[in-house]
C-alpha cells in the first residue's frame, strides 16, 4: 500500500471535489483495479477564506498558517492547494512541507514544449494582477492577454462554475473562446473553475490544476 504523503487543503466543494476526482481518476488509471489516491484532507471553513480573496492581507496569512500547521503537523511530504489564486498568499507563510505549486510546474511545462508566449485566463484578478504574469516573465515566457471583452466574460464563467449555474450556451461559448486564442498560442488556465469545465478536445491547452494533480500522483508512485 502507498504511503499517505500527500496533504490537501479542503477549499471551495466544487473545485476541491474536483482535484479529489482527478488525483483518485489519474492514480487508478496509473494502478488499476480499485485503486484510489492515498491523501490526507484538512477542510478549512471557507467562509472565513473566500471573503478576503483575491488580495493577500494579514488576515488571510493568520488563517491559513493556522490550516497549514496542523497539516505540517502531519507525516506528509507535500500539500496540495485547490485554488490558484490562494498561492499568492501561499508564497507569504512560513512552511516546512513542499506545496505543490502551480506556477513552477507551469513553466516546466511551458519550456518543455518550447513556447514563448502563453495566453493566460484565469479570474479577472488573476489576468490583471502581475503575480502570474511576472512569475513567467522571469522565466522568459511572455504573457498575452484576452481582450477586455473576453476577460470580463471569462470572469463570468468563473462565477457561474463556481456557483453551479452555467448553462450549455455559456460552456459552448466559452470553448470557443479556448478554441480561439489557442490557434496561435497556448492557452494556460489559471483558474480551478476554468479547470472544472475546460473543453476536453483540444490539445493547446496548459491547466495548472492538472499540472498539480499529475505532479502529486508522480510523488506518490
Amino acid at each position: 500500500m502507498s504511503k499517505t504523503q500527500l496533504a490537501i487543503l479542503g477549499l471551495g466543494s466544487r473545485s476541491t471535489l474536483y482535484y479529489l476526482e482527478q488525483l483518485n481518476k489519474v492514480y487508478n488509471a496509473k494502478n488499476g483495479g480499485y485503486s484510489t489516491c492515498p491523501f490526507f484532507l484538512l477542510n478549512t471553513d471557507f467562509d472565513t477564506v473566500n471573503p478576503l480573496l483575491p488580495n493577500t492581507s494579514v488576515q488571510l496569512d493568520a488563517i491559513l498558517q493556522s490550516y497549514l500547521d496542523q497539516i505540517e503537523a502531519l507525516d506528509v511530504a507535500e500539500i496540495l492547494i485547490p485554488n490558484i489564486t490562494l498561492h499568492e498568499t501561499i508564497d507569504r507563510l512560513e512552511l516546512q512541507k513542499n506545496i505543490l505549486h502551480p506556477l513552477p510546474l507551469s513553466v516546466l511545462k511551458i519550456k518543455e514544449i518550447e513556447a514563448k508566449k502563453v495566453v493566460l485566463l484565469g479570474s479577472l484578478h488573476s489576468m490583471k494582477s502581475s503575480y502570474i504574469r511576472s512569475y513567467l516573465a522571469l522565466n522568459s515566457i511572455e504573457v498575452l492577454l484576452p481582450s477586455s471583452e473576453d476577460m470580463v466574460f471569462i470572469d463570468e464563467v468563473r462565477k457561474h462554475i463556481y456557483n453551479t449555474t452555467e448553462t450549455n450556451e455559456i460552456i459552448n461559448k466559452y470553448h470557443q473562446l479556448i478554441k480561439k486564442y489557442s490557434e496561435n498560442y497556448p492557452v494556460v488556465l489559471g483558474c480551478t473553475e476554468l479547470s472544472i469545465l475546460k473543453p476536453t478536445d483540444q490539445r493547446n491547452i496548459i491547466d495548472m490544476a492538472e499540472l498539480q494533480i499529475a505532479a502529486a500522483v508522480k510523488n506518490i508512485l
